[in-house]
């Protein structure tokens, strides 16, 4: 009989996972039916009898319930030899799966299944910030990096590694873009260090590989994907026109531009460093367009009241110059004021 049960056990633990988890769960139900039929007065009901089995498996052993037939005491003997041996290697697997699970999730190789996520492509400093001002800013939305290397840069609970190649439509489906509320592509940070040696053409040119793979899966799916990109030379946005890029941030420019207001108009970089962080009370919202508003002057008055700024209309920042225009339907008005006050008036009814 000893050797049997070894056996048992022995081809027990070879199952695979797919057939072993299922065997224990309904081992477990078997034993407790079983338990109800050789002592039905004893144990009363099957919940009874499941709870004294799973007690005895865990070797929790309360003593509230014990068998008081010679075939009840010999079953629980059988269950003792049998059941918590396999009891002990289903615990074993189920803790090696969850190791692997997270092996996988740290070394990128998982596939995300989430939806309204963001992706930022290459790691760098300027994608750590952008992950810390993402988290900030929403305590929903999760973020997938992607990048090449051999394990994710930063543990934090709602953000998810992808490690491949950006270009490659495979790594892109692993990110799960076609799900994704957005895309930021950074300029590669490796090429970027070296400057020196490396024409900026090329740094500007992988960003474009990644840009055309996600018009491509975008075109194949049918699905329309924001994606904003970093670019290092403004005169390389040009050749991004068979692409679909919805904004581009131009990194030189902006950087030479913010420093040389900093000269005629000082205070200048501190301004545009509130606006464009969550740390100031005051941030830059896109609203949507109410019913009531004819003309950009109307928005402009009832904004005013509410707390709130008009500034743009899309990249159009001349809105004081035509206050009395029609607002078009297809406008993108932004504002600056408080995150409390951009609820406020985005729960108000849209046109």
């Amino acid at each position: 009989m000893s050797t049997f049960f070894k056996k048992l056990l022995h081809y027990l633990i070879k199952l695979r996972g797919k057939i072993f988890i299922p065997f224990v769960i309904f081992y477990i139900w078997m034993a407790a039916y079983i338990a109800l039929i050789l002592e039905p007065q004893n144990f009363d009901s099957y919940l009874n009898a499941l709870y004294w089995v799973l007690t005895t498996l865990a070797t929790v052993g309360f003593g509230d319930y014990s068998p008081v037939t010679n075939a009840g005491k010999i079953f629980t003997i059988g269950l003792y030899i049998t059941g918590i041996g396999l009891i002990s290697v289903f615990i074993k697997k189920s803790i090696g799966s969850a190791k692997r699970i997270e092996n996988l999730k740290v070394g990128g190789k998982m596939t995300f299944k989430g939806k309204d996520h963001i992706i930022l492509i290459g790691w760098s400093e300027k994608s750590k910030l952008a992950i810390q001002e993402i988290l900030k800013s929403d305590e929903k939305t999760e973020v997938i990096l992607i990048d090449h290397l051999g394990k994710i840069p930063i543990m934090e609970e709602r953000v998810f590694y992808v490690r491949g190649d950006a270009a490659d439509e495979e790594t892109l489906l692993q990110a799960n873009l076609t799900k994704a509320k957005g895309v930021i592509i950074f300029a590669d940070q490796i090429i970027e260090e070296n400057q020196a040696v490396i024409n900026p053409l090329f740094i500007d040119g992988k960003t474009l590989l990644i840009a055309t793979a996600i018009t491509s899966i975008e075109k194949k799916m049918n699905t329309p994907i924001h994606v904003t990109v970093e670019v290092i030379n403004e005169k390389h946005i040009r050749l991004f026109k068979h692409v679909k890029v919805d904004e581009f941030i131009p990194t030189q420019e902006m950087i030479s531009h913010a420093a040389v207001r900093s000269i005629f108009s000082h205070g200048v970089t501190r301004m545009y460093s509130e606006l464009m962080s969550r740390q100031c009370d005051e941030g830059m919202y896109q609203i949507p367009k109410q019913n009531h508003w004819k003309s950009y002057r109307d928005a402009f008055t009832d904004l005013i009241d509410k707390g709130a700024t008009l500034v743009a209309d899309r990249g159009d920042l001349h809105i004081n110059h035509k206050l009395d225009q029609p607002i078009p339907d297809d406008a993108q008005l932004y504002v600056i004021c408080t995150e409390e006050t951009f609820s406020e008036i985005s729960s108000e009814k849209a046109h």
